[in-house]
């Protein structure tokens, strides 16, 4: 079994998920009711054009807290960049993260970002 993971695992989690839409881009862009809650890194580095980093997951993770919460406790798999100070979103090295924990994210990006009703129609199986 995979230790890692990448964007093809991304893709497969995000898809098995009720009402998620694909937006075509560079990388990988997943969105529930018009919401990005899982999409690729777009790497901005001082006087280089923005990169679309597919090894690198935005996740929307909720609040400040649980964004410093993983961050503080899992920096070698977590980081984030001043560009999203305030922003409840956290990058995820994909080389990192087991295919299990990453599951576990992706649906909880999800589960924060999808209408009530789908999200309860999903927990209710």
């Amino acid at each position: 079994m995979a230790t890692v993971s990448d964007a093809d695992d991304v893709r497969r989690l995000a898809l098995a998920l009720p009402q998620v839409e694909e937006i075509d881009s560079d990388g990988f862009d997943f969105r529930v009711a018009g919401k990005g809650f899982v999409w690729s890194y777009p790497e901005r580095l001082p006087g280089k054009p923005r990169v679309i980093r597919t090894d690198i997951a935005v996740l929307y993770v909720g609040d400040e807290a649980e964004k410093q919460a993983l961050v503080l406790g899992e920096p070698t798999m977590f980081f984030t960049t001043p560009g999203y100070d305030g922003l409840p979103l956290v990058m995820v090295r994909l080389e990192r993260v087991s295919p299990e924990r990453l599951s576990e994210l992706v649906t909880d990006a999800w589960r924060m970002r999808a209408p009530e009703d789908v999200e309860a129609a999903y927990r209710a199986g």
